[in-house]
């Protein structure tokens, strides 16, 4: 997220606004007063993260609440496994605030930039089919109301709204603090290799239950899949992290800065992309390591990006997948970002793009500065024909009258939404369109 003036911009810089007033609450009073105060003047008010979605989701044209000084542990307790954060810590800063404890969190996403209450809010997830989003690791939340009034919501206190809650798009209040089911300290196993793509198609989903956790990334113009397999092991066993040199040449020199200016000189040369892939899917993506987990689930993307994902049943990943694949060829695009495929455990979670089924993810992405829209439009009416649920956060053309259709629990998350935000006092442009006016 980033300031030029008083005009906000997300990361991806595909959202930005001009807000009315901006406002940097330091405590969850802090919040409660701004919202009071926005409410009395008939604004809207929204809080920000650090702008990782890639959709509007975060755009606040009235006063814009800045959760930056709202960051920290406010409790642990090794005993029970609980953490509870404020809303605007990074979830980079999550595991040093947690290790005191013996504590981590369960699962993590690739990128870790974003703030906790914006990763779950959004539906931010990892992969790993035994493993749901950020937010089924979410067992209580506080958020202030239209009404100006604190909100509880765990197992003893309105337990019926977690699975609103713990997902709720921002449209519901503002989070102040949310509480984490975390888990012992835990190290992982994990194995980058390059292998055939055919190969992995058409042994996908052994391979997804023998790791657990497993994706793979597929450069266009290739038959490389770059594959990660991530395995929880004992506490006991040896760290054996990558060398310093080996992991700074190819994740910051390759993976970041070689491709940034790749990437930028495809703009004007698209033919260079096939040929650069082939060589990407040498150089990268082999590599065995043991580290702690957050060390391995998340990776350092400077490369800015414009990305749209969905969740399709598990089963129907890889025709997607292949169809994907088929689009690519048939059109004669260059893509000079990898597609990348993940897997979730279904939860409860009403508006999870998991609930109720194990799902797979598939990812396309394009440069910042490439016009993403023809090829995100054909990637998504295949995900749509194969049952696909769009990630909140990243882009997509989908409204309320048809997502309604995707989501079992969509008229209860609404209801709820009429009764907690009645005049709208937490919504967009983004939010009109997803859940309706």
């Amino acid at each position: 997220m980033t300031r030029i003036g008083g005009t906000w911009q997300n990361w991806a810089r595909s959202a930005q606004v001009t807000p009315l007033r901006v406002e940097r609450p330091r405590s969850p009073e802090g919040v409660q007063r701004a919202v009071r105060a926005a409410v009395a003047q008939g604004l809207t008010v929204k809080a920000v993260g650090a702008g990782h979605s890639f959709t509007g989701i975060a755009v606040a044209p009235g006063v814009l609440l800045e959760l930056d000084d709202m960051q920290g542990l406010v409790s642990a307790d090794a005993a029970t496994g609980r953490a509870t954060l404020l809303a605007g810590t990074r979830l980079h800063r999550i595991p040093s605030l947690l290790a005191p404890f013996g504590l981590a969190m369960e699962n993590l996403g690739d990128i870790d930039r974003q703030s906790i209450s914006g990763a779950i809010s959004t539906g931010t997830h990892g992969t790993g089919a035994g493993f749901g989003g950020l937010a089924t690791q979410v067992v209580g939340a506080t958020l202030v109301t239209a009404a100006g009034e604190f909100l509880r919501v765990d197992e003893g206190q309105n337990a019926d709204l977690l699975p609103a809650i713990a997902l709720g798009l921002g449209a519901l209040g503002i989070l102040v603090e949310v509480t984490l089911q975390c888990v012992p300290i835990f190290l992982m196993e994990a194995i980058d290799e390059p292998e055939p793509l055919d190969d992995v198609l058409e042994a996908l989903h052994d391979r997804v239950e023998a790791s657990d956790h497993f994706e793979f990334y597929w450069f266009p113009h290739t038959d490389i899949a770059l594959t990660k397999r991530q395995t929880r092991v004992p506490e006991s066993t040896r760290r054996q992290p990558l060398p310093v040199l080996g992991r700074w040449i190819d994740e910051t020199v390759l993976s970041n800065g070689v491709y940034r200016a790749v990437c930028a000189t495809g703009q004007a040369m698209p033919a260079i992309t096939p040929p650069f892939n082939r060589l990407a899917v040498k150089l990268t993506g082999d590599r065995r390591y043991t580290e702690l987990s957050h060390r391995v689930l998340t990776q350092s993307r400077t490369v800015r990006f414009r990305e749209m994902e969905y969740a399709v049943p598990a089963a129907n990943v890889v025709p997607a997948f292949r169809a994907v694949r088929d689009l690519i060829e048939r059109r004669g695009w260059r893509i000079e970002f990898p597609i990348e495929v993940r897997f979730a455990a279904e939860d409860d979670r009403w508006l999870s793009t998991a609930y109720g089924r194990a799902s797979g993810y598939i990812a396309v992405h394009r440069y910042w500065r490439a016009d993403p829209s023809a090829y995100f439009e054909a990637v998504e009416q295949i995900m749509l024909e194969h049952g696909g649920r769009p990630h909140w956060g990243k882009l997509h053309t989908q409204t309320a009258e048809q997502l309604q259709e995707r989501y079992p629990r969509f008229g209860d998350f609404t209801a709820l939404r009429d009764r907690l935000d009645p005049e709208r006092r937490f919504t967009n442009r983004y939010l009109d369109r997803v859940l309706g006016a």
